[in-house]
């Protein structure tokens, strides 16, 4: 099983994903505000980092030519078998000048990674925490490419990822899965993963720019689905808007009907409010006004379109919670506690365990803000 799995590292680790990018330092700053946030839980579990050997001679590298790495904690008993493969989220490079500073960040070089990671929400491995996952083999790739990962016999595997990495989710599940005997059960859990080609505040499209700058400097196009470019242009195919729908494997997407990260990045970032007219409210929607509530509720609305296709396989899986939230599957709080959010009487990780082994078929959308009162909603201060 060994040269499989090194396999399945390295074809991972030649691509990644997520974070801020309206100015350099606050995207890093927003970043660790998220992961810190994460990683506030009793006592976690820490697990060392890990590089891969060898990498380099078959090109997979970090963007300064340094090993990539990830962290893995085995599994035991019933899970001894199983692996959920999660992809680290970290933002983007759409220019030299960004994929130069990243080589200076642990986005960018395993000399600047974290020696150690908490492995807390799905990574959990207390089953009071994490019932479902919680004795699997658990391993968190580093993100080190700042193109969602996509740069130039086990019984069961679940690929997952937050933000950039639920971007990799859903532009590699299909590849995942080939990696694969037909036997293995296996499935892919995109987690903030679904950015959308919106228009912002401005009327402008933020993140169609970025994403085109990503595409282009790093010659993704050679990697996305041919189902979507045969008849879209390579950025278009870089949103999970014109994917989701194609792939193959079946695939829970797990998101916030108003993502945090793309009402602070894409939505209304400075370049499309210079006048700082949306610095309250994307700070803290509780000082939003009803015009940019209603903003926000279109927003949803493109969400639940991009995702009917989709969400009418029956062996697909949806969570979509009215929250202003990002990467729930990552924090304990959100994932599993006993005050997380619900849709109905389900939380998220009963709503994946439920998909994953085929329990109940899942397929949950929240009312419009503001009817959940169970959400942990995020305030930037």
């Amino acid at each position: 099983m060994k040269p499989m799995l090194y396999f399945c590292f390295v074809i991972v680790l030649i691509r990644s994903a997520s974070g801020f990018f309206e100015d350099l330092d606050a995207r890093e700053t927003s970043l660790s505000y998220l992961e810190n946030d994460a990683a506030a839980t009793s006592e976690p579990l820490m697990v060392p980092l890990t590089l891969i050997q060898g990498a380099d001679s078959k090109g997979a590298v970090c963007l300064d030519g340094t090993l990539p790495g990830y962290h893995i904690h085995r599994g035991s008993g019933s899970g001894a078998n199983s692996w959920l493969i999660h992809l680290e989220g970290g933002g983007w490079c759409n220019t030299i000048r960004n994929c130069v500073y990243r080589k200076t960040t642990r986005r960018g070089s395993a000399k600047f990674m974290e020696k150690q990671l908490p492995f807390t929400g799905i990574l959990s491995n207390k089953a009071e925490e994490n019932p479902d996952f919680f004795n699997w083999n658990r391993v968190k790739l580093r993100y080190c490419d700042g193109a969602s990962f996509s740069g130039d016999s086990q019984n069961e595997a679940l690929l997952s990822g937050c933000s950039a990495g639920g971007l990799a989710s859903i532009l590699h599940c299909d590849e995942f899965r080939d990696l694969f005997p037909k036997t293995t059960k296996v499935k892919c859990l995109s987690d903030a993963g679904m950015f959308l080609d919106a228009v912002d505040v401005s009327g402008g499209h933020t993140l169609r720019n970025m994403f085109a700058g990503v595409v282009s400097l790093q010659e993704v196009q050679k990697n996305l689905p041919i189902t979507c470019t045969s008849q879209l242009d390579p950025t278009s195919c870089f949103f999970p808007q014109n994917l989701v729908a194609n792939i193959k494997t079946p695939m829970f997407l797990l998101n916030a009907a108003y993502d945090a990260w793309q009402v602070q990045a894409s939505l209304a970032p400075p370049t499309a409010d210079p006048h700082g007219y949306w610095s309250d409210c994307k700070s803290d929607h509780a000082h939003c006004n009803s015009s940019q509530i209603q903003f926000f509720q279109d927003f949803r609305n493109q969400m639940l379109n991009a995702v009917e296709v989709f969400s009418k396989s029956n062996e697909n899986g949806l969570f979509i919670n009215s929250c202003f939230a990002h990467c729930q599957s990552e924090r304990q709080d959100t994932w599993y506690a006993d005050d997380s959010p619900r849709i109905g009487d389900k939380g998220i990780a009963k709503s994946v365990g439920d998909w994953y082994f085929d329990r109940a078929a899942l397929k949950a959308i929240d009312c419009p803000y503001p009817c959940d009162k169970t959400c942990r909603n995020l305030v930037f201060k």
